[in-house]
Parts: C-alpha cells; structure tokens; sequence
C-alpha cells in the first residue's frame, strides 16, 4: 500500500502496514499490535488533541491560514450576505435554500416560538437569581418532556420538526430567561418581526404597542448568530455527538451542549476579555500589562485560539459590526483600550512568535455590553444561534452508518483486586 503507515512493535518485532485515508489511521487498527495475543495497543489523547471522533461535511476550518466555511461557503460572504435563518438551513440541509425553500422554512420557524405555557411556569419557578444559562440548559432539556415523540430520531418527517422546534424556541427561552433574571413580566414571540428582531422585543419590549428595533443593532446581532452557528467539533458539538449517539431525543442532546458550553472555558471568554479590559483600565496602562502577560504575571484574554493560528476570521468581521452598534449606543470607553491592546500585541514579538491573535471573544463582549447585556446572558447568546450547528452535527450523526455509541477506553491507574477489609481491621 503506498497510502500506509508501517509500524514496526519493537516489543515483539512484529511489522504491520495501517492503511492512511484523509490523513488519518484507524485507531482500531492499532489492535493487531499485541503481546501474546493480549494487551491490544490503543492510543492515548486527552482532549482529542490529534484524534478525529467522526467524518463531517459541515464545517471546515483551517487554523493556520484562518480560514472558516460553512458547507464550503466563506464565512466573511456569509456573514456579509445572508441572515441567520438562511445559514442555519444552510448548515442542516448542505446547500443554500432557494427562495422557494426559504419562505416555508422562515414560515415554520416563525410559527413554532411559542412554548407551552406550562414550560413558563416551569421557568418561573427558578429563584429570581438563577444564572440563565442554568435556566436555559434545564429548560431545553424539559422540552422532551413535551414532545414525548421526539425520541423517534430515525424517522425524518419527525426529526425535522423538533430541529424546526428547537430553533424557533431557543430565542423564546433565552428571553424568558433574561426577563425572569430582571423581574419583569415575559414577552411573547411577535411573529411578524424577523428572527433576530423578534429576539430583540422578547428582550427588551415593555408597554409599547409594537417594539421596533434599530436595523443596525438587529443586523449586528444577525451577524454574530452567523458566526457563531457552527465551528466544527469543539467541546459543545463533541458532547451534543456523545449524547446523541446513544439515539436519545435531540432535545436532550442539545441540552448536553449548553451544559458543555456553560463553561468558562468555552462559552466564558468574552465575559472574561470584558474583566480583563476594566482591569486595565485605561490605555496609558497597556504596556505595563503586556510586560505583566510576559513575565506570567497576567492573562491576555480573548487572544488566541486551539484552533487557529492565524487571525480569527469571525475576529474580522466583528471588528466591523463594532462600529455600527456603538453608532447607535455610543462608544464603549473600553474600545480604546481593547484597539491598542490589539495594536500592540499585533506588532510585538512575543506575540507574534506564539500566534496570539485577536479571536471571536476578543470584541464580541463589547457589542453585547454595549446592546446592554448583562455579563451572564453572553453565553445564552452563543447558545441560541450555536444550535443551528448542533443540530446539524446531530442530524449528521443520526445519518452515518459509521457512528456507534460513545465509549472511549481508558488506561487504568488504580488498585487490582485487593481483598475486602472488615470493619474493625481498617
């Protein structure tokens, strides 16, 4: 085979020839490498550093060059000409719908983002302090209490309509959420404004007849649910695949997302590049930080990425939506600061050798601070367009003949079989 790897076991001078496809080998395949018939070698890889869990045709990343496609499609293009609800049917279905599949597609999602009043009375049982990710992770899950038929995954006509469910419904509960943090009285879905708008009045309507966003906030907003639809198999995505390949309800697989993003280090950063920027405080006092980040006296927030080696592109095109959101709410004072951060940190070595640059984190929290957001609903605002994307990863999973249920193995470290100790002798 000339697309092989030959291996050669000096335990046992075995020599065997593992076959390459995409530029990986089966791990199964390592089996065949075994003293005495036992022992069968396996590899080790904490946090999946260099081990493909699945073949996916969603989403395409290349970290060194930042690059990020959406089913091939460049995200700058998409984030530039399409709105939420197009990339997301983009991201599940493989192509961009035309507007005879758009209008029905928008139509069903439109008409779905009610909950069930019983689900709000579930919600207004939280204390009045709840984190709302917290809300929102428990309530997504109780959907599958109320669609009982959901865990019928292998049929399509059924699956497609809890993905449509759980898209329309994912802006509705992270309203509930915010508003049940603020005390204020729900808002319901006003499905005559679009999706991101609708979002926006659920949040933030009080007694107007009719609540009309700004365009450029709405547009902003509709440019940060595109870039954070989908990126590839990170944390939320592989836990959303490991739930899902037990073929439970999706509801209950995307509830195991939120949970995976919940935490600080996934969903977290941008709320920490905001503590970050206050800690510094004001531009004069740069510098010294970033001789503080060198000595490892001080974490530079928002810079750098496992993935990416290169400038986030999603970094890009945030830059761009700062400008028309703080043309409507003022300039966030903290912007200076985060622009000469940037300015020098681009430019100095140190930096520079290690590829820190700028990533998604690094500006999105200024936009959700200046829209008014308090720290806490930043994630809720990473979970609600990131499920266009799990659900594309689940659909996907659903669908490949290849995926078996999660079990990796583990090398085990504890005692073996030591005799039981009574009571009176330990």
């Amino acid at each position: 085979m000339t697309d092989s790897l030959s291996i050669r076991d000096n335990r046992t001078g075995g020599e065997q020839e593992i076959a390459i496809s995409d530029d990986t080998i089966r791990a199964g395949d390592l089996k065949q490498f075994a003293v005495d018939g036992e022992r069968a070698l396996a590899t080790y890889d904490p946090g999946f550093v260099n081990t493909a869990s699945c073949k996916s045709a969603i989403t395409y990343i290349d970290g060194e060059k930042g690059i990020l496609e959406y089913r091939g499609y460049p995200i700058e293009q998409l984030a530039e000409n399409s709105t939420y609800l197009e990339v997301a049917y983009l991201l599940l279905n493989g192509e961009l719908p035309t507007q005879e599949q758009l209008d029905p597609w928008v139509y069903e999602v439109t008409n779905h983002t009610f909950v069930h009043e019983s689900l709000k009375t579930f919600m207004q049982g939280f204390r009045h302090d709840a984190h709302p990710m917290s809300m929102l992770n428990s309530s997504v899950a109780a959907l599958s209490s109320f669609y009982p038929e959901a865990n019928q995954i292998k049929d399509p006509e059924v699956a497609e309509l809890q993905i449509i469910r759980l898209i329309a419904k994912m802006p509705t509960l992270g309203a509930f959420a915010y508003r049940h943090v603020q005390g204020k009285p729900y808002v319901y879905p006003s499905n005559d404004l679009s999706y991101t708008a609708n979002f926006m009045s659920m949040l933030w309507k009080m007694s107007e007849p009719e609540y009309k966003p700004d365009e450029r906030l709405v547009r902003a907003l509709e440019i940060l649910f595109i870039l954070h639809a989908d990126h590839e198999q990170n944390a939320s995505a592989n836990a959303v695949r490991a739930i899902g390949s037990t073929q439970v309800d999706p509801f209950t697989a995307v509830a195991g997302g939120i949970g995976a993003l919940y935490g600080p280090l996934h969903g977290g950063a941008n709320e920490a590049v905001l503590k970050m920027l206050r800690r510094i405080g004001d531009v004069k006092n740069v510098p010294g930080f970033i001789e503080g980040v060198k000595n490892g006296d001080e974490r530079l927030m928002g810079f750098g990425h496992r993935v990416y080696k290169n400038y986030d592109p999603r970094a890009t095109i945030i830059k761009k939506a700062v400008d028309d959101v703080f043309e409507v709410t003022g300039v966030n004072p903290l912007l200076k600061i985060a622009q000469e951060l940037e300015k020098i940190a681009l430019e100095d070595e140190y930096f520079v050798k290690r590829k820190l640059y700028p990533n998604v984190d690094f500006y999105s929290g200024l936009i959700y601070e200046a829209l008014q957001f308090p720290p806490e609903m930043f994630t809720v605002l990473f979970a609600i367009p990131r499920t266009s994307g799990w659900l594309a990863q689940w659909k996907e999973l659903v669908n490949d003949p290849e995926q078996k249920i999660a079990r990796p193995k583990q090398i085990y470290t504890g005692y073996r079989t030591r005799d039981f100790v009574p009571m009176n002798k330990r």
